[in-house]
C-alpha cells in the first residue's frame, strides 16, 4: 500500500485526474481499449468534472460503476445518475457506461442480468474504490449476511447486498473481480477517513472491515489518494 497525501481536494483531484488520464491513455495505446470501475457518493463527484476533460480517446474507454443501489438510475441516491451528472460530460461523454441497475422484479434475476454484462470484460485498467466509515467498500458491508460471499476467492463477479445499517439493497461486485485490476486507489477525503484507515491497517479481520481485505492484498497494491479537506 502507498499513501499520497494532499494538501487539499483541489491538489488531490488535479493530480489524481491526471494519472487516471495516463492509465488509461496508456491502456488504449496498448491494447486498444481501457477499463474503468468507479464509486459513487460525494468524493468522486470533483474528481469526476476534472476527468471528463482529459483528452482521451473516450469512445475507446468503457468505465462501470464498483457498486450501486438498487434503484432507478433517474433517483437522486442513484450512483449512476451521479457519474452520468458528473463523469461522462464534455469529452468523456463519449466513454461506453455499463450500467449496474436492471428491471429484473427479482434478485437472482437481477444478478443474473447484471452479471451477463460483466463476463466478458477484461482486467480493469483502474478501479477507484471509496470507504465508509464502518469499513466497508464498495458495497461489501460488513453488517450484511452476504459478506461473506463478496470477500470469498470465487470466480463470481456481482452480488446483491442486504446492508442492516445502510439504505436501499445494493448490487456490487466480488472482491476478487475489483482487485482483477491493473491499478486500484482509494480515493478519501476528511481526517475521520484516515482514522477509519489506521485502524483498518491495525487489524486483519476483513469481515469487521472488509477494506481491509484490499489494503493487505499481496498481489494488487492499492495507492490511496488522500486530502485531509
Amino acid at each position: 500500500m502507498k499513501v499520497n497525501q494532499f494538501t487539499d481536494t483541489h491538489a488531490l483531484n488535479q493530480r489524481f485526474a491526471a494519472t487516471l488520464g495516463a492509465i488509461l491513455s496508456q491502456a488504449i495505446e496498448t491494447r486498444g481499449h481501457a477499463y474503468l470501475a468507479v464509486s459513487g457518493g460525494k468524493t468522486p463527484a470533483a474528481l469526476f468534472t476534472i476527468l471528463a476533460e482529459e483528452a482521451l480517446d473516450w469512445q475507446r474507454v468503457t468505465i462501470t460503476l464498483c457498486d450501486d443501489r438498487c434503484i432507478a438510475p433517474a433517483e437522486k441516491d442513484s450512483n449512476e445518475r451521479m457519474v452520468k451528472e458528473n463523469l461522462l460530460q464534455n469529452k468523456a461523454a463519449r466513454a461506453n457506461f455499463i450500467s449496474l441497475f436492471s428491471e429484473k422484479d427479482n434478485d437472482s434475476a437481477y444478478v443474473a442480468d447484471v452479471k451477463s454484462r460483466l463476463l466478458g470484460m477484461p482486467a480493469f485498467d483502474a478501479v477507484i474504490l471509496g470507504m465508509g466509515e464502518d469499513g466497508h467498500t464498495a458495497s461489501l458491508f460488513p453488517c450484511s449476511p452476504e459478506i461473506n460471499a463478496g470477500l470469498a476467492d470465487t470466480d463470481e463477479v456481482v452480488l446483491m447486498v442486504t446492508p442492516k445499517t445502510a439504505p436501499y439493497k445494493r448490487i456490487s461486485l466480488t472482491k476478487n473481480r475489483l482487485l482483477n485490476s491493473r491499478a486500484m486507489f482509494l480515493h478519501l477525503v476528511g481526517e475521520n477517513k484516515l482514522q477509519v484507515l489506521n485502524a483498518a491497517l491495525a487489524g486483519n479481520d476483513v469481515f469487521q472491515m472488509p477494506i481491509r481485505a484490499f489494503l493487505n492484498n499481496p498481489v494488487t497494491e492499492v495507492q490511496v489518494m488522500y486530502a485531509p479537506q
